[in-house]
């Protein structure tokens, strides 16, 4: 069989999990002034710099592993199905770390 579907599919997946990232950035509130509210937002904007470039890390390389494989079968498949089920995950730790630094200041 050949990677051009299993490369496409894990491009999506790599591209929802990056967007998603941002989700868990929130709008300031209108009656706070704009400064202090995105400085109280440092430790978000933290965990997505570290999570979007943690993914962008994992695409890469995944990308580089693809140029070496001419063909897969149904275990490869698999295993890549796995592999991107912890890539779409990655959102969720994000969050955690973020409320979590976010706490501690």
């Amino acid at each position: 069989m050949e990677t051009g579907r299993l490369e496409t599919f894990a491009d999506g997946v790599f591209a929802i999990a990056i967007t998603l990232l941002v989700l868990g950035i929130g709008v300031p509130d209108i009656g706070v002034p704009l400064g202090p509210a995105l400085v109280a937002q440092a430790p978000t904007f933290f965990a997505y710099i570290v999570s979007f470039l943690t993914i962008g890390i994992m695409w890469v390389n995944h990308h580089q592993l693809f140029t070496l494989i001419g063909r897969s079968n149904t275990t490869f498949a698999f295993i890549n199905v796995v592999f991107l089920m912890f890539v779409a995950f990655m959102p969720y730790p994000t969050i955690v770390l973020a409320e979590r630094l976010a706490g501690s200041s």
